[in-house]
């Protein structure tokens, strides 16, 4: 993409032609026992900010201004050893024990009750992980007793006396964490995991039928077993389950523009994913759809120091660990990430954003000290206020970028919103060209008249540009002043590696 001639993209955006709902659930996120994530991230007691129960009011106020919806937990791999009656009951009569996953120790200060309460704090669903690693289905049915049933039964009243009189209600439920990855405490190969999962499932349904359960599927689409993993875990649980999960991370290695090919990547993976769901839907003559939860996904540079866990004797309780600084360029991947995910609304109904806090996140904080946020917290916040209603299916015309391995991909990506109730579309875009601008011609006749109420872009002329605790806010989403809306078109410049939102009102 050299040429002014070739720097151009047009895009047609029609009511008519619809992909499905917006959903609240794809702009869910993650709290592992990883890290400071929970102690000294969401859980300080001693810091000035604390509230009555340990919760950092600072990060309770940033994770509702991030538009939070579900919160998966406690983990990722931290479950596949995890006892959650360790995390219940008098805090000072709970066992201290090790996390094999992270080489930590975890003092089990917080537990299912407290992230309850947190839960409630910030506003967001509950997304609980039972471990299928070291544990089965009896202690998955125990802890679901313990969370849903009101009273009356050994668990319900355990609860009770531990200080919630009536139950969670918790609807989502993941069976499990990456079975599939060796490196998970318990893994299993399909087959195993698929007899666990219907199993557990199984007996799940008979306590609540309504419940929404996730089955585990491949932790990259560069697994070996990706395909035939779904293949057969589907093939034991597809009536018995809901989702699917799909988890994916992206890494700067040195390549920008190989990067910015985060979104294309995620894109190709959901479509096989699919493919491979559908391929059991026809073999089983089934009318039930089973969907996605894509419940990890983020930038992690995975490679680097930020990511070594401790070693040999060295058991830390909450070390420093997966603490990456992220650049403009990360928090534009991230938001062609989001579009992407809000382009396959119709697949995907669920997503996690991994994880919310100090690990690979978008709040960052001090023990004791300051809480701020990372460039990956706009993009996140501003797709999740105001994307709404229903996402429209674009016709793109965009000239072609490669980077690194990845050849071909659009240098345009783009999804549009419609909240006809408000009368408001939103038109959210990525530059993903590392070099060059991008001009936006989009025919917006079939929306009626439009009147540009906001437009701002996210990019800076240094892409690397990173937010600390001592200045997170010089580098800003900013006021685009190139959008213009005339006759039924929509005009907009838009940077090298940039993320830009343009809300219009529709006038009647």
């Amino acid at each position: 993409m050299s040429t002014s001639e070739s720097a151009a993209a047009k895009v047609t955006i029609d009511p008519s032609f619809t992909v499905g709902p917006v959903r609240r659930r794809t702009f869910g996120a993650f709290v592992e026992h990883l890290g400071r994530c929970v102690y000294t991230g969401i859980f300080e007691p001693e810091h000035t900010t604390a509230d009555e129960d340990g919760f950092r009011t600072d990060v309770l106020e940033l994770t509702r201004e991030l538009g939070v919806s579900t919160v998966r937990y406690p983990g990722g791999n931290f479950v596949s050893g995890y006892r959650w009656e360790d995390g219940v009951g008098p805090v000072e009569q709970r066992p201290a024990r090790l996390d094999l996953a992270w080489h930590s120790t975890d003092p089990n200060l917080v537990g299912v009750d407290e992230f309850a309460k947190w839960s409630a704090k910030a506003g967001v669903e509950t997304m609980m992980a039972v471990n299928l690693g070291t544990r089965g289905a009896q202690e998955a049915l125990d802890l679901l007793e313990y969370c849903n049933i009101d009273g009356g039964t050994a668990f319900s009243d355990q609860r009770k006396a531990n200080g919630a009189e009536s139950g969670y209600g918790i609807r989502m439920w993941c069976l499990g964490n990456e079975m599939d990855g060796p490196w998970q405490i318990g893994h299993k190969n399909a087959l195993e995991y698929g007899r666990l999962a219907a199993d557990t499932a199984r007996g799940m349904r008979m306590i609540d039928p309504d419940l929404e359960l996730v089955a585990c599927g491949s932790s990259a689409p560069t697994m070996p077993t990706f395909g035939e993993w779904e293949r057969v875990v589907l093939t034991e649980t597809y009536d018995l389950v809901d989702l699917v999960s799909a988890h994916q991370y992206f890494e700067d290695f040195g390549d920008l523009q190989e990067h910015l090919a985060a979104g294309h990547k995620m894109d190709s993976f959901i479509r096989d994913i699919v493919a491979h769901i559908d391929h059991v839907k026809s073999v089983k003559k089934s009318k039930k759809q089973v969907n996605i939860s894509f419940d990890e996904w983020n930038v992690w540079h995975m490679s680097r120091g930020e990511s070594k866990a401790p070693s040999g004797q060295d058991w830390p309780v909450a070390p420093v660990l997966l603490e990456d600084i992220y650049t403009v360029a990360d928090a534009v991947v991230v938001g062609d990430l989001l579009i992407t995910l809000l382009r396959n609304t119709d697949r995907v109904h669920s997503a996690s954003l991994a994880q919310l806090v100090n690990v690979i996140a978008p709040i960052m904080t001090e023990p004791g000290g300051r809480a701020w946020k990372q460039t990956t917290f706009h993009p996140f916040a501003l797709t999740s206020r105001h994307a709404a209603g229903t996402v429209l299916q674009l016709a793109v015309e965009s000239p072609l970028v490669s980077g690194g391995k990845t050849a071909d991909f659009t240098a345009l990506s783009a999804v549009a919103t419609l909240d006809a109730d408000k009368g408001e579309a939103v038109v959210f875009a990525v530059n993903r060209s590392a070099t060059d601008a991008l001009m936006l011609d989009a025919a917006v006749a079939g929306l009626g008249n439009v009147k540009v109420i906001e437009a701002v872009t996210y990019a800076n002329k240094d892409p690397y540009w990173q937010a600390t605790a001592d200045d997170s806010t010089s580098v800003l989403p900013a006021q685009n002043g190139s959008v213009k809306a005339d006759g039924g078109r929509l005009t907009a410049e838009l940077p090298a590696v940039s993320w830009s939102m343009i809300r219009l009102a529709l006038e009647s």
